[in-house]
Protein backbone atom coordinates (compact mmCIF):
# COMPACT_ATOMS: atom_id res chain seq x y z
CA UNK A 1 0.00 0.00 0.00
CA UNK A 2 0.96 3.63 -0.90
CA UNK A 3 1.00 5.88 1.83
CA UNK A 4 1.23 9.68 2.00
CA UNK A 5 1.75 11.42 5.51
CA UNK A 6 1.36 14.98 5.18
CA UNK A 7 4.01 16.42 8.26
CA UNK A 8 6.85 15.46 9.99
CA UNK A 9 5.95 16.27 14.00
CA UNK A 10 5.21 13.53 16.57
CA UNK A 11 1.79 12.42 14.89
CA UNK A 12 3.29 12.17 11.30
CA UNK A 13 6.62 10.30 12.35
CA UNK A 14 3.82 7.49 14.80
CA UNK A 15 2.13 7.07 11.93
CA UNK A 16 4.77 6.24 9.54
CA UNK A 17 6.27 3.90 12.34
CA UNK A 18 2.84 2.17 12.82
CA UNK A 19 2.54 2.13 8.74
CA UNK A 20 5.89 0.61 8.10
CA UNK A 21 4.62 -2.37 10.16
CA UNK A 22 2.55 -3.77 6.83
CA UNK A 23 5.77 -3.00 4.44
CA UNK A 24 4.28 0.05 3.16
CA UNK A 25 5.50 1.89 1.01
CA UNK A 26 5.78 5.68 3.14
CA UNK A 27 6.61 9.31 2.21
CA UNK A 28 6.24 11.91 4.42
CA UNK A 29 5.82 15.34 2.89
CA UNK A 30 6.90 18.16 5.25
CA UNK A 31 6.77 22.06 4.17
CA UNK A 32 9.23 22.69 6.41
CA UNK A 33 13.32 22.66 5.48
CA UNK A 34 13.64 20.06 8.51
CA UNK A 35 11.79 17.96 10.11
CA UNK A 36 9.71 18.08 13.82
CA UNK A 37 10.70 21.31 14.26
CA UNK A 38 8.50 22.13 16.82
CA UNK A 39 9.45 19.12 19.06
CA UNK A 40 12.49 20.76 19.42
CA UNK A 41 10.95 23.79 21.05
CA UNK A 42 8.76 21.70 23.55
CA UNK A 43 8.99 21.64 27.34
CA UNK A 44 11.60 24.55 26.58
CA UNK A 45 14.04 22.69 24.72
CA UNK A 46 13.90 19.22 26.69
CA UNK A 47 10.85 17.82 25.86
CA UNK A 48 8.59 16.58 27.92
CA UNK A 49 8.27 13.81 26.16
CA UNK A 50 4.91 12.19 27.81
CA UNK A 51 3.67 11.83 31.15
CA UNK A 52 3.80 9.08 34.00
CA UNK A 53 0.35 8.90 34.79
CA UNK A 54 -1.77 5.65 34.24
CA UNK A 55 -3.15 5.57 30.78
CA UNK A 56 -6.17 5.78 31.85
CA UNK A 57 -5.82 9.06 33.94
CA UNK A 58 -5.04 10.78 31.06
CA UNK A 59 -8.73 11.64 29.42
CA UNK A 60 -8.88 13.73 33.13
CA UNK A 61 -6.10 15.81 31.96
CA UNK A 62 -7.65 16.50 28.45
CA UNK A 63 -10.91 19.32 28.89
CA UNK A 64 -10.91 18.97 24.66
CA UNK A 65 -12.78 15.97 23.90
CA UNK A 66 -10.22 13.52 26.18
CA UNK A 67 -13.51 10.49 25.66
CA UNK A 68 -12.15 10.40 22.00
CA UNK A 69 -9.31 9.80 22.60
CA UNK A 70 -9.71 6.04 24.77
CA UNK A 71 -8.93 3.83 21.74
CA UNK A 72 -6.07 5.81 20.52
CA UNK A 73 -4.39 5.67 23.78
CA UNK A 74 -5.12 1.87 23.78
CA UNK A 75 -3.85 1.35 20.46
CA UNK A 76 -0.78 2.88 21.48
CA UNK A 77 0.38 4.33 25.22
CA UNK A 78 3.02 6.13 27.45
CA UNK A 79 5.04 3.17 27.67
CA UNK A 80 5.37 2.46 23.93
CA UNK A 81 6.51 5.51 22.84
CA UNK A 82 9.36 5.56 25.91
CA UNK A 83 10.10 1.62 24.93
CA UNK A 84 10.82 3.23 21.16
CA UNK A 85 12.88 5.88 22.54
CA UNK A 86 15.32 3.41 24.62
CA UNK A 87 15.97 1.11 21.52
CA UNK A 88 16.75 3.88 19.94
CA UNK A 89 19.21 4.72 23.13
CA UNK A 90 17.34 7.66 24.98
CA UNK A 91 17.03 7.31 28.22
CA UNK A 92 14.33 9.23 30.63
CA UNK A 93 14.15 10.71 33.63
CA UNK A 94 10.54 10.97 35.69
CA UNK A 95 10.11 14.84 37.26
CA UNK A 96 7.53 17.06 38.98
CA UNK A 97 3.93 16.35 38.09
CA UNK A 98 4.69 13.30 36.50
CA UNK A 99 6.19 15.01 33.73
CA UNK A 100 9.17 12.40 31.71
CA UNK A 101 12.21 13.92 30.06
CA UNK A 102 15.13 12.72 28.15
CA UNK A 103 18.17 12.65 30.70
CA UNK A 104 20.01 14.51 28.65
CA UNK A 105 17.39 17.45 28.74
CA UNK A 106 17.47 17.52 24.74
CA UNK A 107 14.19 17.70 22.78
CA UNK A 108 17.20 17.31 19.97
CA UNK A 109 17.57 13.26 21.17
CA UNK A 110 14.20 12.79 21.15
CA UNK A 111 13.71 14.11 17.33
CA UNK A 112 16.65 12.43 16.18
CA UNK A 113 15.70 9.14 18.08
CA UNK A 114 12.39 9.14 15.87
CA UNK A 115 14.10 10.17 12.60
CA UNK A 116 16.64 7.15 12.77
CA UNK A 117 14.02 4.91 13.91
CA UNK A 118 11.98 6.17 10.84
CA UNK A 119 15.40 5.64 8.36
CA UNK A 120 15.55 2.37 9.71
CA UNK A 121 12.22 1.72 8.43
CA UNK A 122 12.73 3.18 4.87
CA UNK A 123 10.37 5.70 5.68
CA UNK A 124 11.04 8.36 3.03
CA UNK A 125 10.49 12.02 4.35
CA UNK A 126 10.39 14.72 1.83
CA UNK A 127 11.31 18.14 3.13
CA UNK A 128 10.46 21.63 1.99
CA UNK A 129 7.26 20.19 -0.25
CA UNK A 130 3.90 21.97 0.69
CA UNK A 131 0.72 20.08 0.01
CA UNK A 132 -1.69 21.98 -1.78
CA UNK A 133 -4.09 19.66 -2.47
CA UNK A 134 -5.30 16.35 -1.49
CA UNK A 135 -6.75 14.27 -4.55
CA UNK A 136 -9.80 12.29 -4.27
CA UNK A 137 -12.08 10.20 -6.43
CA UNK A 138 -15.40 8.72 -5.93
CA UNK A 139 -14.94 9.78 -2.43
CA UNK A 140 -12.04 8.21 -1.80
CA UNK A 141 -8.36 9.39 -1.84
CA UNK A 142 -5.92 8.78 -4.41
CA UNK A 143 -2.88 10.96 -3.42
CA UNK A 144 -1.58 14.51 -3.55
CA UNK A 145 -0.57 17.49 -5.19
CA UNK A 146 2.82 19.43 -3.44
CA UNK A 147 4.93 22.46 -4.43
CA UNK A 148 8.92 21.43 -3.93
CA UNK A 149 10.85 24.00 -4.38
CA UNK A 150 8.32 26.03 -6.62
CA UNK A 151 7.67 23.24 -8.78
CA UNK A 152 4.58 21.35 -8.67
CA UNK A 153 4.33 17.56 -8.11
CA UNK A 154 1.77 14.89 -8.10
CA UNK A 155 2.37 11.74 -5.74
CA UNK A 156 -0.57 9.02 -5.93
CA UNK A 157 -1.61 7.29 -2.56
CA UNK A 158 -3.96 4.70 -1.66
CA UNK A 159 -4.13 6.40 1.82
CA UNK A 160 -3.17 9.64 3.20
CA UNK A 161 -2.80 11.09 6.96
CA UNK A 162 -3.19 14.48 7.50
CA UNK A 163 -0.61 15.26 10.30
CA UNK A 164 -0.02 19.02 9.91
CA UNK A 165 -0.15 20.48 14.13
CA UNK A 166 -2.20 23.42 14.47
CA UNK A 167 -1.67 27.16 14.38
CA UNK A 168 0.40 27.92 17.44
CA UNK A 169 3.81 28.57 17.38
CA UNK A 170 3.62 29.37 13.38
CA UNK A 171 7.44 29.65 13.33
CA UNK A 172 7.95 25.60 13.33
CA UNK A 173 5.72 25.17 9.99
CA UNK A 174 2.28 25.22 12.38
CA UNK A 175 0.21 27.63 10.32
CA UNK A 176 -2.76 25.96 9.39
CA UNK A 177 -2.84 24.43 6.36
CA UNK A 178 -4.48 21.52 7.50
CA UNK A 179 -7.42 22.79 8.26
CA UNK A 180 -7.57 24.40 4.44
CA UNK A 181 -7.10 21.06 3.32
CA UNK A 182 -9.72 19.20 5.38
CA UNK A 183 -12.76 21.47 5.07
CA UNK A 184 -11.60 21.68 0.87
CA UNK A 185 -12.87 17.80 1.02
CA UNK A 186 -16.18 18.72 3.27
CA UNK A 187 -14.58 18.23 6.85
CA UNK A 188 -15.92 21.13 9.31
CA UNK A 189 -13.43 23.37 11.41
CA UNK A 190 -14.26 24.00 15.24
CA UNK A 191 -13.67 27.58 16.05
CA UNK A 192 -9.84 27.67 16.53
CA UNK A 193 -8.48 29.73 19.68
CA UNK A 194 -5.52 29.58 21.81
CA UNK A 195 -4.82 26.80 24.72
CA UNK A 196 -2.28 26.52 26.80
CA UNK A 197 -1.48 30.14 26.57
CA UNK A 198 -0.14 33.33 28.67
CA UNK A 199 -2.85 35.43 30.17
CA UNK A 200 -2.82 39.44 30.19
CA UNK A 201 -3.52 41.29 33.08
CA UNK A 202 -5.67 44.52 32.75
CA UNK A 203 -3.96 47.49 32.06
CA UNK A 204 -2.98 48.85 35.79
CA UNK A 205 -2.33 45.22 37.15
CA UNK A 206 0.40 44.80 33.74
CA UNK A 207 1.93 47.72 35.25
CA UNK A 208 2.71 45.29 38.54
CA UNK A 209 3.21 42.25 36.11
CA UNK A 210 5.71 44.47 34.42
CA UNK A 211 7.65 45.34 37.48
CA UNK A 212 7.85 41.14 38.38
CA UNK A 213 9.18 40.70 34.56
CA UNK A 214 10.89 37.31 34.21
CA UNK A 215 10.07 36.20 37.89
CA UNK A 216 9.47 32.62 38.23
CA UNK A 217 7.58 31.45 41.52
CA UNK A 218 7.78 27.98 42.64
CA UNK A 219 5.18 26.31 44.90
CA UNK A 220 2.75 28.66 45.07
CA UNK A 221 -1.23 28.18 44.88
CA UNK A 222 -3.06 29.57 42.17
CA UNK A 223 -6.98 29.92 41.49
CA UNK A 224 -8.83 31.75 39.03
CA UNK A 225 -11.91 32.96 39.90
CA UNK A 226 -15.50 34.59 38.93
CA UNK A 227 -15.50 37.27 40.98
CA UNK A 228 -19.25 38.25 40.52
CA UNK A 229 -20.39 34.21 40.99
CA UNK A 230 -17.35 33.92 43.03
CA UNK A 231 -16.85 30.53 41.80
CA UNK A 232 -13.22 28.80 41.12
CA UNK A 233 -12.53 28.16 37.42
CA UNK A 234 -9.36 26.32 38.40
CA UNK A 235 -7.21 25.80 40.95
CA UNK A 236 -3.58 24.74 40.83
CA UNK A 237 -0.27 24.35 42.56
CA UNK A 238 3.49 25.04 41.54
CA UNK A 239 5.05 26.86 38.88
CA UNK A 240 4.25 30.20 37.41
CA UNK A 241 6.07 33.24 35.72
CA UNK A 242 5.47 36.70 35.68
CA UNK A 243 5.64 38.87 31.80
CA UNK A 244 5.79 42.32 30.92
CA UNK A 245 1.91 41.50 29.92
CA UNK A 246 0.43 39.66 32.35
CA UNK A 247 1.48 35.81 33.35
CA UNK A 248 2.43 32.34 32.52
CA UNK A 249 3.98 29.33 33.65
CA UNK A 250 2.95 25.78 33.41
CA UNK A 251 -0.42 26.16 36.09
CA UNK A 252 -1.31 29.40 34.31
CA UNK A 253 -1.11 27.69 30.71
CA UNK A 254 -2.93 25.01 31.72
CA UNK A 255 -5.96 27.26 33.96
CA UNK A 256 -5.61 28.65 30.29
CA UNK A 257 -6.94 25.49 29.13
CA UNK A 258 -9.68 25.61 31.33
CA UNK A 259 -10.70 29.40 31.43
CA UNK A 260 -11.18 29.53 27.92
CA UNK A 261 -14.06 26.68 28.18
CA UNK A 262 -15.66 29.17 30.85
CA UNK A 263 -19.30 30.18 30.33
CA UNK A 264 -19.30 33.34 28.40
CA UNK A 265 -15.67 34.07 28.74
CA UNK A 266 -15.02 37.04 26.42
CA UNK A 267 -17.72 39.03 28.02
CA UNK A 268 -16.27 38.08 31.33
CA UNK A 269 -12.76 39.36 30.44
CA UNK A 270 -14.29 42.21 28.80
CA UNK A 271 -16.14 43.19 32.52
CA UNK A 272 -13.21 42.36 34.51
CA UNK A 273 -14.77 39.24 36.13
CA UNK A 274 -11.79 36.98 35.79
CA UNK A 275 -9.27 37.26 38.89
CA UNK A 276 -6.17 35.20 39.26
CA UNK A 277 -5.68 35.14 42.72
CA UNK A 278 -2.37 33.77 43.79
CA UNK A 279 -1.20 32.25 47.22
CA UNK A 280 2.83 33.13 48.07
CA UNK A 281 2.75 30.75 51.03
CA UNK A 282 0.58 27.94 50.64
CA UNK A 283 2.17 25.90 53.48
CA UNK A 284 1.35 28.68 56.27
CA UNK A 285 -1.84 29.34 57.38
CA UNK A 286 -2.66 33.07 58.37
CA UNK A 287 -2.17 32.63 61.56
CA UNK A 288 1.40 30.80 61.18
CA UNK A 289 2.38 33.32 58.10
CA UNK A 290 1.59 36.18 60.42
CA UNK A 291 3.98 34.64 63.11
CA UNK A 292 7.02 34.17 61.02
CA UNK A 293 6.13 37.70 59.56
CA UNK A 294 6.91 38.55 63.47
CA UNK A 295 9.80 36.73 64.28
CA UNK A 296 11.62 38.11 61.23
CA UNK A 297 10.11 41.98 62.23
CA UNK A 298 11.80 41.02 65.71
CA UNK A 299 15.04 39.79 64.33
CA UNK A 300 14.61 43.25 62.13
CA UNK A 301 13.33 45.57 64.45
CA UNK A 302 15.35 49.19 64.02
CA UNK A 303 14.79 48.34 59.69
CA UNK A 304 12.62 50.25 57.45
CA UNK A 305 9.86 48.00 56.21
CA UNK A 306 11.09 48.07 52.95
CA UNK A 307 14.17 46.42 53.45
CA UNK A 308 12.60 44.06 56.15
CA UNK A 309 11.00 41.31 53.60
CA UNK A 310 14.28 39.45 52.24
CA UNK A 311 13.87 36.50 53.42
CA UNK A 312 10.38 36.39 53.05
CA UNK A 313 10.32 37.34 49.37
CA UNK A 314 12.21 37.25 46.29
CA UNK A 315 14.18 40.61 45.85
CA UNK A 316 12.11 41.10 42.60
CA UNK A 317 8.93 41.03 43.71
CA UNK A 318 9.38 43.55 47.43
CA UNK A 319 8.97 46.76 45.81
CA UNK A 320 5.22 45.56 44.61
CA UNK A 321 4.53 44.27 47.86
CA UNK A 322 5.26 46.96 49.80
CA UNK A 323 3.55 49.26 47.63
CA UNK A 324 0.34 47.19 47.52
CA UNK A 325 0.42 46.72 51.40
CA UNK A 326 0.20 50.38 51.82
CA UNK A 327 2.43 50.53 54.86
CA UNK A 328 4.97 53.69 54.71
CA UNK A 329 8.05 52.01 53.07
CA UNK A 330 10.21 54.19 55.37
CA UNK A 331 8.63 53.16 58.68
CA UNK A 332 10.21 50.99 60.93
CA UNK A 333 9.09 47.33 61.20
CA UNK A 334 8.82 47.83 64.87
CA UNK A 335 5.97 50.15 64.41
CA UNK A 336 3.96 48.41 61.79
CA UNK A 337 0.65 48.11 63.73
CA UNK A 338 -1.31 44.63 63.86
CA UNK A 339 -3.78 45.60 61.04
CA UNK A 340 -1.33 46.71 58.89
CA UNK A 341 0.37 43.48 59.64
CA UNK A 342 -2.91 41.23 58.97
CA UNK A 343 -3.10 43.35 55.68
CA UNK A 344 0.13 41.80 54.16
CA UNK A 345 -1.08 38.46 54.87
CA UNK A 346 -3.76 38.64 53.68
CA UNK A 347 -1.96 40.60 50.74
CA UNK A 348 0.37 37.36 51.02
CA UNK A 349 -1.85 34.72 50.87
CA UNK A 350 -4.28 36.82 47.86
CA UNK A 351 -2.01 38.12 45.74
CA UNK A 352 -4.77 39.28 43.02
CA UNK A 353 -4.41 39.89 39.14
CA UNK A 354 -6.95 41.07 37.22
CA UNK A 355 -7.47 39.09 33.57
CA UNK A 356 -8.06 40.48 30.85
CA UNK A 357 -7.27 38.64 27.75
CA UNK A 358 -5.98 35.38 26.32
CA UNK A 359 -2.32 35.23 24.45
CA UNK A 360 -2.85 34.99 21.13
CA UNK A 361 -3.00 31.86 19.20
CA UNK A 362 0.64 32.43 17.76
CA UNK A 363 1.97 32.59 21.62
CA UNK A 364 0.23 29.52 22.77
CA UNK A 365 1.74 25.67 23.18
CA UNK A 366 -1.12 24.30 21.60
CA UNK A 367 -4.66 25.14 19.33
CA UNK A 368 -8.07 24.30 20.83
CA UNK A 369 -10.48 23.82 17.78
CA UNK A 370 -9.92 21.86 14.53
CA UNK A 371 -11.57 18.79 12.47
CA UNK A 372 -14.42 18.04 14.25
CA UNK A 373 -14.18 14.66 16.13
CA UNK A 374 -18.05 13.99 14.70
CA UNK A 375 -16.34 13.51 11.34
CA UNK A 376 -13.74 10.99 12.34
CA UNK A 377 -13.68 7.00 13.68
CA UNK A 378 -12.13 7.18 17.24
CA UNK A 379 -10.83 3.49 17.05
CA UNK A 380 -9.29 4.30 13.58
CA UNK A 381 -8.52 7.99 13.39
CA UNK A 382 -10.13 7.82 9.39
CA UNK A 383 -12.62 10.32 7.64
CA UNK A 384 -16.06 9.41 8.16
CA UNK A 385 -16.55 11.65 4.81
CA UNK A 386 -13.84 10.22 2.59
CA UNK A 387 -12.20 7.06 2.38
CA UNK A 388 -8.81 6.64 2.88
CA UNK A 389 -8.26 9.84 4.77
CA UNK A 390 -6.94 9.90 7.94
CA UNK A 391 -6.36 12.79 10.95
CA UNK A 392 -3.80 12.28 13.55
CA UNK A 393 -2.50 14.78 16.62
CA UNK A 394 -3.37 18.77 16.45
CA UNK A 395 -5.03 19.12 13.69
CA UNK A 396 -8.03 17.20 15.58
CA UNK A 397 -10.26 18.93 17.72
CA UNK A 398 -8.82 17.95 21.02
CA UNK A 399 -6.30 19.59 23.36
CA UNK A 400 -5.06 19.05 27.08
CA UNK A 401 -3.43 20.32 29.94
CA UNK A 402 0.36 21.09 30.31
CA UNK A 403 2.60 17.80 31.48
CA UNK A 404 3.12 15.87 28.38
CA UNK A 405 -0.26 14.90 27.32
CA UNK A 406 -0.38 16.80 24.47
CA UNK A 407 2.18 14.99 22.91
CA UNK A 408 0.94 11.65 23.83
CA UNK A 409 -2.30 12.44 22.10
CA UNK A 410 -0.40 12.87 18.96
CA UNK A 411 2.03 9.84 19.39
CA UNK A 412 -1.16 8.11 19.98
CA UNK A 413 -3.66 9.16 16.95
CA UNK A 414 -0.64 9.29 14.85
CA UNK A 415 0.31 5.41 15.72
CA UNK A 416 -3.45 4.80 14.86
CA UNK A 417 -3.60 6.13 11.56
CA UNK A 418 -1.04 4.54 10.83
CA UNK A 419 -2.44 1.07 11.65
CA UNK A 420 -4.64 -0.96 9.18
CA UNK A 421 -6.58 -4.03 8.92
CA UNK A 422 -5.03 -6.96 8.16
Amino acid sequence: MKVIIIGAGPAGMLSAIASAQYDNDITILEKMEKPAQKLLITGKGRCNITSSLPIEDFIKNIPGNGMFLYSAFHNFNNEQILEILKQEGVETKVERGNRIFPISDKAKDVQEALLHRLKKLNVKIQTNARVEKILTKENKVIGAIYNENGKEKKLYADKVILATGGKSYPGTGSTGDGYKLAEELGHTITTLKPSLVPLVASQKDKIICKKMQGLSLKNVGIKIKDIQTNKNIYEDFGEMLFTHFGVSGPTILSGSAHLLRYKNIEEKLENNQIVLSIDLKPALSEEKLDGRILRDFNEEKNKSFKNSLDKLLPKKMIEVIVELSKINPDKKVNEITKKERENLVKLLKNLKVEIKDFGTIEEAIITAGGVSIKEINPKTMESKLVKGLFFAGEIIDVDAYTGGFNLQIAYSTGYTAGLQDE
